[in-house]
């Protein structure tokens, strides 16, 4: 037995001693302001309590070791002095998905009583321990100075003022109750009688499966089932764009990568399912991994799936004379570049609740597209579409990782057959061994200008390693061709992109898709070519960026284009460095290629002092929710603080993936829309008069085409974002500071916005810097958390973000989405920059240290 005081509460646990205090503060006292987002490996900071009057990482700290200790979580702490704290993350746009931000809440708190008056330095030291994928820490750190202010009494807390329309800041939907752990993520959520699961992942990436014995794990204790692909009563085949990705491998059948499923094991509690599961005895017949991807491409290589071909798609654009325009330039450059492959590392793992439904099933989702996850559950199921629910719980970050159905399928299938409420939630090394990730890619290119300094032709072959299922990996080597030429005019090209199939970890959607590889490869040669030719590197780009009428690689006449603007931002701070590197990205808005981008949205009216907003896109930190707070408040004069913002499907209004920066543009034209209707009624009613009524509209465009050869019939994207970047290095070679002027057409919410582009210049930098996820013969060479290299507060650099407004026409109001590209000029910008320091090109990410 061993006693302690939980939050002034007395204490006997007499379960196992080496049970964790983060596990028995989740599962035995129901606290959930305390995150699980490492599994124990102390590596993120989440579960961060207070343990007799010390801050620790309750993931990491045993329960035999507590023996008379006073434990605290944030419902522990004095609350004024815990609300103080979570308002001023709110009010500093320190909330973004809000997985991270108890643990920093905590953390400021055990900072502050020690050290009323940090400073920035030694504010950061204290953050040490703690990961924020989201935010860059930027505003965690303002957030943290203005705490520390109000607590010497030297300000007083005051919320913005009352005008949230368009253009004014906004605090974060349900930022607060996010801020002090009250709003519930999937894996906090708990039903009576609720079951848990566990899978069997593949021991090999290419091996048969010969038998799978569940006898022994059937036997222990709370099993109450185990499944397998014999189980599936409808398709088992899933997959975004092609069906290639079974839920589980069948007996006789050839597993493609790690992270393939056997087996699911549903019991009691989450240790009893994941003992069990480990007690699943899998026979295989190992076969070698194919691996390599220009090694699966050639004709004698073993295919990865015996019906496909290993090149799974080429994507090729041409316009002009290439060979030509190279011949009769001036200055010519040629450089092989190669990208790695990245972990998203978002907080919250993959988390689904299924539990039974009427003759239906009901899911809680933290998916990146609730109706696709409606679809493919009901394919597996075999059910139609209306029998399957699905309710949007905000995601703790997403990146594009959460895209393709990952524990959906199994959940819904555990409680379809056994009638009960399952949850399934990874940990942390299952999701990074399951979920795609960025494609790691090989780039050959040509690049040339004349002797004025105009470009003039580009030639690239690039080859996307997609890992062993197709995920969206054929869209993102698409988007590869389609943004080589970035922010620039290039009137010769010649573009090739081929998506690969291998036995490795799959490669999908990730925050730039695609954009990202080609600007490193595409800027670090234009840097080269200045070089050569002497020409001045700013001067360059300004003459060459793409001016409205003037056409992208994939043909598009671009309208609203922002890239001079953004140049003009940050021209005096690229002069005025000693030595500094700049870069420029261009990004598309809607996912366009000839497919339809739409957004549905209901406005009901619940009565005078209530608004709901309907809408099928995923909130995962980006502020969804709070934008179509903003542009009702805008359109209508409706207050926001009475409007509620639901995602679910009983709506009835289908959407598809939140991806390619789209959301604000889609939702907000349909709201705009909406508004029209509402707005007519309202100049005859009240809104206690209109209650009941809904209010409904779409907003689409259908007027896109195939990127696949030059044309003028029509553009391949409704929109485009622009950027340009500089990163400032000391007399030392260490980057201290990244300039990022962004069009955003019209800014929406400043602060949402700043933390967006922070947030997305701090992933560019561990993609530049130190992030990777190697893998060797198919496997992994690490699982764990701290090894992907995610920077930490004290290892980012000052982030600078100037908005720009180059008013788009599409857009609500002239706004572009800027989700994405905030890190796509971010690696070439810091290798151009160590180029200049210590005159070594490089040639691939991340960057080798400077010499």
């Amino acid at each position: 037995m061993i006693s302690l005081i939980v939050n002034s509460q007395e204490i006997k646990y007499n379960g196992p001693v080496d049970c964790s205090l983060l596990d028995f503060l989740r599962n035995g006292q129901g606290i959930i302001s305390v995150k699980d987002g490492c599994s124990g490996q102390g590596a993120c900071g989440a579960c961060l309590v207070e343990i007799n009057g010390m801050p620790r990482l309750s993931c990491v700290t045993p329960m035999k070791k507590l023996e008379g200790a006073v434990v605290n979580t944030l419902e522990g702490i004095p609350v004024g002095i815990r609300d103080m704290i979570a308002r001023w993350f709110v009010e500093e746009g320190a909330v973004q998905c809000g997985f991270c931000t108890p643990g920093f809440v905590m953390r400021t708190w055990q900072l502050l009583k020690t050290n009323p008056d940090p400073s920035i330095d030694e504010i950061r030291q204290a953050l040490k321990s703690h990961l924020c994928r989201c935010t860059g820490y930027k505003k965690i750190e303002k957030a943290i100075v203005k705490s520390a202010s109000e607590l010497r009494g030297e300000i007083v807390f005051k919320e913005s003022g009352p005008n949230h329309g368009v253009g004014w800041f906004r605090a974060k939907y349900q930022g607060f109750e996010t801020a002090i752990g009250q709003r519930r993520f999937v894996n906090d959520m708990r039903f009576p009688g609720m079951l848990f699961g566990a899978l069997v992942f593949s021991e090999h990436p290419r091996a048969i499966l010969k038998s799978i014995d569940a006898s022994a794990a059937s036997t222990m204790p709370g099993v109450i089932g185990i499944l397998s692909a014999s189980d599936i009563p409808g398709n088992r085949f899933t997959g975004l764009i092609i069906p290639d990705w079974p839920l589980m491998i069948a007996k006789g059948e050839t597993t493609c990568y790690i992270g393939d499923v056997i087996a699911s094991v549903i019991a009691d509690t989450p240790d009893h399912a994941r003992a069990a599961a480990g007690a699943v005895k899998v026979t295989y017949s190992v076969m070698e991994p194919v691996t390599d991807m220009i090694a699966a491409m050639q004709s004698d290589s073993i295919r990865v799936h015996p019906d496909r071909n290993n090149l799974l798609e080429t994507c090729s654009l041409k316009r002009g004379d290439s060979e030509k325009a190279l011949a009769d330039s001036s200055f010519i450059v040629k450089g092989y570049y190669q990208t790695q492959r990245i972990e998203h590392a978002f907080l919250e793992t993959e988390s689904c609740l299924a539990l039974p439904d009427e003759d239906g099933l009901l899911l809680y989702s933290s998916g990146q597209g609730i109706y696709e996850d409606r679809r493919q559950v009901a394919s597996v199921l075999g059910l139609p579409e209306e029998k399957i629910r699905v309710i949007l719980v905000p995601s703790g970050g997403g990146f594009g990782g959460k895209e393709d159905l990952t524990v959906q399928g199994h959940a819904a299938l555990a409680a379809w057959l056994l009638k009960r409420a399952v949850l399934f939630t990874l940990t942390r090394e299952e999701s990074i061994r399951m979920h795609p990730k960025r494609h790691p890619v090989q780039l050959d290119i040509t690049l040339a200008a004349d002797a004025s300094g105009k470009l003039t032709a580009m030639k690239l072959i690039a080859i996307g390693d997609t890992g062993a299922y197709a995920s969206v990996g054929t869209k993102v080597m698409e988007r590869i061709a389609g943004h080589a030429t970035g922010g620039y005019f290039v009137p010769n090209i010649d573009l090739t992109a081929h998506t690969v199939y291998t036995n490795n970890i799959p490669s999908g959607a990730m925050r730039g898709f695609g954009a990202n590889q080609a600007a490193f490869a595409l800027e670090s040669s234009i840097d080269e070519l200045c070089r050569k030719g002497g020409f001045d590197r700013w001067t360059f780009r300004w003459e060459n960026a793409l001016t409205d009428g003037l056409t992208t690689a994939t043909g598009d006449h671009v309208k609203g284009a922002g890239i001079r603007a953004c140049l003009e931002a940050v021209e005096m701070q690229f002069r005025n460095a000693r030595f500094a590197g700049l870069a420029c990205g261009i990004k598309n808005s809607g996912i366009g290629n000839g497919m339809t981008d739409y957004s549905d949205v209901i406005i009901e009216v619940l009565s005078e002092g209530m608004i709901r907003i309907h809408h099928g896109w995923t909130e995962m930190g980006q502020g969804v929710q709070t934008i179509a707070q903003q542009i009702l408040c805008e359109e209508t004069g409706i207050s926001p603080d009475i409007v509620e913002v639901i995602s679910e499907t009983t709506s009835g209004i289908a959407t598809g993936m939140t991806t390619s920066s789209r959301a604000t543009v889609l939702l907000g034209n349909a709201i705009r829309e909406a508004s029209r209707t509402l707005n007519a009624d309202l100049k005859s009613a009240s809104l206690g008069q209109l209650s009941g009524r809904r209010y409904q509209a779409r907003w689409q465009c259908d007027w896109t085409v195939k990127p696949d050869s030059f044309h003028t019939d029509g553009p391949t994207h409704y929109g485009y974002g622009y950027a340009a970047q500089v990163a400032v290095l000391n007399d030392q070679g260490k980057v201290v500071k990244v300039v990022a002027a962004h069009d955003a057409g019209r800014i929406i919410n400043p602060v949402l916005f700043e933390g967006q582009i922070e947030g997305a210049v701090h992933m560019g930098l561990g993609y530049s810097l130190t992030e990777n996820l190697p893998m060797l013969e198919g496997k992994l060479l690490s699982s764990r958390l701290r090894d992907c290299g995610v920077l930490r507060a004290h290892e980012t650099p000052d982030i600078e973000v100037v908005g720009v407004e180059v008013p788009d026409p599409v857009g609500p109001y002239g706004a572009k989405g800027v989700g994405e590209i905030g890190l796509v000029p971010t690696a070439a910008a810091i290798a151009n920059a160590f180029c200049i320091f210590d005159g070594v090109q490089r040639y691939s990410l991340p960057l080798k240290p400077i010499r």
